[in-house]
């Protein structure tokens, strides 16, 4: 076992405190990150040399998308081993020497665990495929009989979240379940025995040092074993059933055992008390605020998911998130530049007009925004660089099951997952060592030898230089963070609030969504502003942090 109280000090709180209530969390998706053997996928020999680069970024812990056992037919969430590391991202223990290497420079690890399915590859699924009808194997997963004459036809008309349907026939007439992929069956929740495993991967990984758990499609666990169509019962079949809390208060029991760890979830629930039931103190510790992610840049709408998030975590005694990429959604710095600045995956299209420099000055505004709100805040890899959405990846070279299973008429997300660049001025970037014989698993954008990582350094109008002077002045103002705040008095598209600190530290953020500049209110001193700032107005698509007078 990993001792997570012996993390090197760099102010971050000991491990005993709720870290989670006002970290700020770097998400790393491997394949993209950096590649350290010249494969061209990134891996975490790439993620161990880019430790130092994260330190000083200022950020409290990483979140790191699967790098498990996995076919990788839906970017490594089609796991086969819950408990090693793919071959193309290294080995466990170069993992368990990684985590030593973070927890040394005052960063957390949090793994990624996928409870709601496995890959078809998995030795539980093999080996129901070979038991056959009936068999306690397949118990463990949602084999069933097909509807029609001869079983023709699959058991429900449910959609699949990657389009099309949700059931697979194999070999010999049966169905199985897949919310996702057909590479990616669904576990049967109700079964023990897949509650007893998923409950010893968690304790697998607090032993070496994983100071937190993100836990994917968490609403979608429980079925319903009536299997009814979607609209004719009154709840759901498969969508945040109230049997999935039974889960989690057994899981947030294992971390109590650990002290110091947290349970993230991916919950996509539009009803924010809903959202919040799986915030209960018996339950997880934070979830992922999606609907801040999702909000058009609007300072009514904003200010309403605010306020909505705020108000329902507040009974659970549960920080909020905020997050405005990550690695299934469009990158931020694109959808600020179009004419629907909201992001939905119903809403993807091709060919949408953007306009980066309005949403590059309206992503740096966000950002100051996200974090000086109280809570946690999430940053995925890329968005400290500016890197937008890349939308002319030639087909032949897409893989995002998305795409594949929409047979294009969805954009996948492939496009948010480019590979980053680190430095030089053609490609790979640095993402690939230097005479690398292979090329980055996605082409990047002969743009982005100008948003570099060593490109920016230094440049202290560069994104990467906001980042860090942001992530700095958070570190070091009381007033930020967890805690309360209170919204002042201004124009209806300019979003004006006080964070309260010890001494009278106070913190104003004013973020300017209009289309015309806005008088700043009295304040004493300018700790930081997005863009330049017109004497004493604040320009339209700008946010500034004000000492107050």
């Amino acid at each position: 076992m990993v001792d997570i109280g012996a993390i090197a000090p760099r102010g971050v709180r000991p491990a005993t405190d709720a870290w989670w209530r006002d970290a700020v969390i770097y998400q790393v998706y491997v394949r993209s990150f950096a590649d350290g053997n010249g494969d061209g996928v990134g891996d975490l020999a790439g993620v161990r040399a880019h430790l130092p680069y994260l330190r000083d970024l200022g950020i409290d812990a990483i979140w790191f998308n699967p790098f498990y056992v996995s076919p990788q037919a839906d970017g490594g969430y089609d796991v086969s081993d819950y408990r090693n590391i793919d071959p193309i991202f290294g080995d466990l223990a170069e993992c368990e020497e990684m985590i030593r290497e973070a927890h040394a420079l005052g960063i957390r690890v949090i793994v990624d665990v996928v409870p709601n399915h496995c890959s078809d590859q998995h030795p539980w699924f093999q080996a129901a495929l070979a038991a056959g009808p009936g068999s306690p194997e397949r118990d463990l997963f949602w084999f069933r009989p097909g509807r029609g004459e001869n079983g023709e036809l699959p058991p429900t008309a449910w959609t699949s979240n990657f389009g099309g349907g949700t059931w697979t026939r194999v070999a010999d007439g049966e169905w199985y379940l897949h919310l996702f992929d057909g590479a990616q069956p669904d576990w049967n929740w109700d079964h023990p025995a897949v509650r007893e495993e998923h409950e010893n991967v968690l304790r697998f990984w607090f032993d070496r040092g994983a100071d937190g758990i993100r836990i994917d499609s968490a609403g979608l666990l429980i079925k319903d074993p009536n299997l009814p169509e979607v609209g004719t019962t009154e709840r759901h079949p498969f969508e945040d059933l109230d049997e999935v809390h039974d889960v989690y208060r057994a899981w947030r029991r294992i971390a109590e055992e650990y002290g110091g760890r947290a349970l993230i979830g991916e919950v996509w629930m539009p009803d924010i008390e809903r959202f919040t039931n799986y915030l209960r103190p018996d339950e997880m510790h934070t979830a992922f605020n999606m609907n801040f992610l999702c909000s058009a840049w609007d300072a009514p709408k904003l200010r309403e998911v605010v306020d909505d998030t705020l108000g329902s975590h507040a009974p659970v005694n549960a920080p909020a998130t905020w997050v405005l990429s990550n690695h299934d959604v469009t990158r931020h710095v694109s959808r600020y530049g179009r004419e629907d600045t909201s992001f939905s995956f119903k809403g993807r299209t091709h060919d949408t007009p953007v306009d980066l420099e309005l949403g590059t000055r309206r992503a740096r505004a966000a950002i100051m925004l996200a974090l000086a709100l109280p809570g946690s805040a999430y940053l995925y890899q890329g968005e400290e660089l500016g890197l937008w959405e890349v939308e002319d990846i030639p087909a032949e070279l897409k893989q995002d099951p998305m795409w594949h299973r929409t047979a294009g008429a969805d954009p996948g997300r492939d496009g948010c997952r480019v590979p980053l660049p680190w430095s030089g001025a053609e490609a790979p970037f640095g993402f690939s060592p230097e005479g690398a014989a292979e090329k980055p698993w996605l082409p990047q954008p002969a743009a982005w030898k100008a948003y570099t990582a060593e490109a920016q350094t230094g440049d202290h109008g560069s994104m990467l230089e906001l980042y860090r002077r942001l992530l700095g002045l958070r570190h070091n103002e009381p007033a930020l963070g967890d805690g309360p705040m209170s919204w002042l008095d201004s124009d209806p598209q300019v979003l004006s609030f006080r964070r309260p600190g010890p001494d009278g530290l106070d913190v104003i953020c004013v973020v300017n969504l209009a289309d015309s500049p806005v008088e700043l209110p009295a304040h004493a001193a300018v700790l930081l502003a997005s863009g330049p700032l017109d004497g004493t107005r604040l320009p339209a698509d700008t946010a500034v942090w004000l000492r107050p007078a």
